[in-house]
C-alpha cells in the first residue's frame, strides 16, 4: 500500500497522448521529431509543404492565377487553403499543446489526491490500458483506411464534375485528373483525413480513460470552492483542443461553402449548419466529462442528507437554548444534554449550489468560438454580417 502513491504519478508522467503508435515511430525514424521534443512547428511546415506546396509547384504557372474564368485555380480554391494549410497545420501544431494539457490534468488529479489511495493501483492500470490503445496498430490502420476512402470519394467526384479546375480537366470525352490533382488524391487529402481520424482516436483514448477514472473511488468534497467537488479543473481540458477544432472547422466550413451554399444560403440553413456542427463538437467533449455526473450526484445527495440532519440537530439545540424547549416535539433526555453541534448552515448552502455537471458555458467558450468562427466567415459572404454576428452570439450564449 505504501508504494501505490509513488507509482501513480510516475504512470501519469508516461501518459503522452501525442507519442506512440506506428506514425509516431515513422516520424521519429525520419528525424521529424524526438522522444523528448515533438517539434510540432517544424513538422507542421513539412506536412503543409507536402500537402499544399507540391501541388502548387506541379500546377505552375496556372497555380498562381486568380483568374477563375476558365476554371477554379489552385490559389483561388478556398478548400485547398482550409484543408492543406490551416487544417493540417493546426492538427500538427496543436499536438504539443494537447499532450501537455492532458498530462497536467492527469497529474493534478493525483497530486490533489482526488483518486483515493485504495484506487491508485486501478488508476495506474487504467492509464496503462490507455497507453496500449494509444499505440494500437489496428487503430492507425483504420485511420489509413478512412483516409483512403476519403481520397476515393474525391477522385470519384473529379470524374463526375462538369467544370474544369486545377485538379481536373473536364471533357465530353471523359475527365482527366491533373498532376496536381493526383498528388492531392494520393498525398494531400489522405494526410488531412489521416491526421483528423488519428486525432479523434486519441481523444477517444483520453475519453475512455476519464470515464474509467470516474468509476473509481474519488475523494470529492461537496463544499469545495470550485463548485464541482474539487474536479472543476478537468472541465478546462477541451480548451487544449481549440487549435484542432479551428483547423477542422475551417476545412468543414470551406467544403460546405463550396458544395452546399451556392443556392441555399439562407440564414435558416446557415443556422442549422452552425448549430449542428457546434453540437457535434460539444458532444465530443461532453462524452468523457459526463461520466463524472454520477459521482457528483451521489456526493451531493448524500452530503445534503447528512448536513440536513445535522442542521436539524443544531437548530433544535439553539431553539432550546433560546426558549427553553422545542416547539415541535419535546426534546428527549438525550437532546437535553445540549451536546455541542457544529453549525452546518454554510456547508449546507455550498452543497446545495454544487454542480453535478462539469461542462459549463464559460469553460467551453473558447472551443465553441473556434468551431463557429470559420462558419461565420463563410456565412458573411452569403448573408449580411450583422445577422451572422447575431447568430454566433446566440449560439455561444446557449
Amino acid at each position: 500500500m505504501n508504494d501505490m502513491p509513488a507509482c501513480a504519478p510516475q504512470t501519469t508522467q508516461q501518459f503522452l497522448v501525442s507519442h506512440g503508435g506506428p506514425f509516431y515511430e515513422l516520424q521519429r525514424r525520419l528525424r521529424l521529431l524526438h522522444e523528448h521534443a515533438l517539434m510540432s512547428g517544424r513538422r507542421a511546415v513539412v506536412f503543409i509543404g507536402l500537402a499544399w506546396g507540391i501541388p502548387l509547384l506541379l500546377g505552375l504557372p496556372q497555380s498562381l492565377s486568380f483568374d477563375v474564368s476558365s476554371g477554379l485555380t489552385y490559389v483561388a480554391d478556398v478548400t485547398v487553403w482550409a484543408r492543406f494549410v490551416i487544417g493540417i497545420g493546426a492538427l500538427v501544431f496543436a499536438e504539443q499543446q494537447v499532450e501537455k494539457s492532458l498530462q497536467e490534468k492527469l497529474q493534478q488529479a493525483v497530486s490533489a489526491s482526488i483518486i483515493a489511495p485504495s484506487s491508485l493501483t486501478e488508476a495506474a492500470y487504467a492509464v496503462n490500458q490507455a497507453l496500449v490503445r494509444r499505440n494500437s496498430r489496428i487503430a492507425e490502420v483504420l485511420c489509413v483506411l478512412i483516409a483512403a476512402v476519403a481520397a476515393c470519394v474525391v477522385l470519384r467526384h473529379h470524374y463526375m464534375v462538369d467544370a474544369s479546375s486545377w485538379a481536373v480537366v473536364a471533357s465530353p470525352m471523359g475527365n482527366s485528373v491533373t498532376p496536381a490533382g493526383w498528388w492531392s488524391i494520393i498525398v494531400s487529402i489522405p494526410l488531412f483525413w489521416f491526421l483528423t481520424a488519428r486525432g479523434l482516436w486519441r481523444h477517444l483514448v483520453w475519453s475512455l480513460l476519464l470515464r474509467r477514472l470516474a468509476r473509481l473511488d474519488l475523494c470529492l468534497v461537496s463544499t469545495h470552492p470550485d463548485g464541482k467537488g474539487g474536479i472543476a479543473f478537468l472541465a478546462d481540458y477541451p480548451n487544449a483542443y481549440t487549435t484542432c477544432v479551428f483547423g477542422v472547422s475551417c476545412a468543414v466550413a470551406a467544403t460546405i461553402a463550396q458544395n452546399l451554399l451556392h443556392e441555399t444560403a439562407t440564414i435558416t440553413n446557415i443556422t442549422i449548419l452552425m448549430a449542428a456542427w457546434l453540437v457535434i463538437i460539444l458532444a465530443l467533449f461532453a462524452f468523457p466529462l459526463s461520466a463524472f455526473t454520477r459521482p457528483l450526484s451521489h456526493l451531493k445527495r448524500v452530503s445534503m442528507a447528512r448536513l440536513g440532519a445535522q442542521a436539524t440537530q443544531y437548530h433544535r439545540m439553539v431553539e432550546r437554548k433560546l426558549i427553553g424547549s422545542n416547539v415541535a416535539v419535546a426534546a428527549t433526555s438525550e437532546d437535553r444534554r445540549d451536546q455541542e453541534v457544529a453549525d452546518p448552515t454554510k456547508q449546507f448552502e455550498l452543497t446545495r449550489k454544487l454542480s453535478i455537471v462539469l461542462l459549463s458555458r464559460s469553460t467551453l467558450l473558447p472551443v465553441s468560438a473556434a468551431a463557429l468562427v470559420p462558419f461565420a466567415i463563410v456565412a458573411s459572404t452569403k448573408v449580411p454580417i450583422k445577422e451572422v454576428l447575431s447568430l454566433v452570439k446566440k449560439l455561444l450564449l446557449l
